[in-house]
């Protein structure tokens, strides 16, 4: 009971934060203002293969046993077992993984800030911002990454 208690107290150390919201409070590095030049909406797909973690060889494995333990007698059962186990196991193992395609919507931004410098940034799209060329936007530098929004007047 200790031992779980002690576990509950000691996961969220290790919990990793999630993505950037613009509804948090972060503090922010540089500020930089500017226009915006150029606006290009993307998409990019991304494919994810589900990765095994040895759980479907070894049911594999288990079934096959089964299965190959219905055949024969004697010494004759035990190989067919054998031989059962093995083949649901390489069956399993080497099937086609599942794959997913995640389609990211992006916005990338050209643009030319008040010291005449020009800066392009790739970011999410976020519905409730939409860019257009000539809006006034604002780069937000954090520790690690960087954020555009729209100035308001």
């Amino acid at each position: 009971m200790r031992k779980w208690f002690m576990l509950l107290l000691i996961l969220p150390l290790f919990a990793q934060a999630g993505p950037y919201q613009r509804n948090e409070a972060r503090a922010v590095n540089k500020v930089v203002f500017g226009d915006v030049d150029n606006v290009r909406y993307i998409t990019q797909q991304e494919v994810l293969e589900s990765h095994r973690n040895g759980w479907e060889t070894l049911l594999g494995g288990v079934i096959g046993g089964l299965i190959g333990n219905q055949f024969g007698g004697g010494t004759g059962r035990e190989v067919a077992t054998a031989i059962g186990a093995v083949t649901g196991a390489g069956i399993a193992h080497y099937r086609q993984p599942e794959r997913h395609v995640v389609e990211y919507r992006l916005v990338e931004l050209l643009i030319k800030t008040e010291e005449g410098k020009l800066v392009d940034v790739i970011q999410d799209v976020d519905t409730d911002m939409l860019f257009q060329r000539g809006d006034g936007v604002r780069i937000l530098y954090f520790d690690n990454g960087v954020r555009v929004d729209k100035t308001y007047p």
